[in-house]
């Protein structure tokens, strides 16, 4: 790798680092400039996991204002997220990952469209009776744990999935708070899925180094940029960007 590429690939991290923070689409950018340096689509992925986890760690730092009071339940959500990462790196070494491209716009335009519509749903389920709320929780959850699988498995827009369902699961919290604890999940998905590549995937590790400081430095620079955004519109600009992606793919 030249001095050239490193430089384009810290730029790249950058660049996919903040929009992961502001809009849950990392691999939109990363992964096709992986692609276009040469890297096949698995090792792409794989490595782009890997690289994928510093996200998480520049957005926790510079998220600890929204995370304060949070730390059980990212714990429990992180925990939960790493066994799902796990089972779909898993999946991802044994199959290749074009069996899933059928459902990716389904998953990506149904957790856009539920992200957009959670005001209306939340103030709907302030009325359900305790048992109701009660399987709304373990649905929720189911729904988390299969998210982080496919993050671990495709991983395109699946921190979209991710921030949807958290939203759903604590609509008390703001926007921002959401996304934090969503980079945080979603970086224990993409931990534990990136365990099992270093073991047993393609991974370049020449390409991980730069990508890698570039998403710390994005992550850590995207929760300064969403507390200036209004609250609704963090949510507003992911869902849109996700109904975007999912057209995209459709076609």
């Amino acid at each position: 790798m030249t001095v050239v590429e490193a430089v384009e690939l810290i730029a790249v991290g950058f660049a996919a680092g903040l929009v992961s923070v502001l809009v849950s689409l990392a691999s939109l950018v990363s992964y096709p400039a992986l692609l276009g340096m040469g890297l096949m689509p698995v090792a792409a992925n794989v490595t782009n996991t890997v690289a994928l986890i510093f996200t998480g760690v520049g957005a926790a730092a510079g998220s600890r204002q929204e995370l304060a009071g949070t730390r059980r339940t990212v714990l429990r959500l992180g925990a939960l997220a790493a066994v799902g990462g796990a089972i779909g790196a898993v999946l991802l070494l044994v199959a290749p990952a074009s069996t899933f491209q059928v459902v990716v716009p389904f998953l990506i335009g149904g957790a856009s469209v539920f992200l957009l519509a959670q005001p209306t749903l939340t103030r709907r389920w302030q009325h359900t009776s305790d048992a109701g709320k009660a399987w709304r929780t373990g649905l929720l959850g189911t729904l988390l744990f299969a998210s982080a699988v496919y993050a671990g498995y495709f991983g395109a827009a699946g921190g979209i999935l991710i921030l949807a369902i958290i939203s759903a699961m604590y609509p008390e919290w703001s926007p921002q708070r959401a996304n934090a604890v969503k980079s945080v999940t979603s970086m224990c998905a993409n931990g534990a899925a990136a365990i099992g590549f270093a073991f047993y995937g393609p991974v370049h590790w020449a390409f991980v180094v730069p990508l890698a400081l570039g998403f710390l430095l994005g992550g850590r620079v995207g929760p300064v940029v969403a507390r200036r955004l209004p609250s609704n519109s963090l949510r507003v600009i992911a869902a849109g960007c996700g109904i975007a992606l999912a057209v995209k793919f459709a076609v």
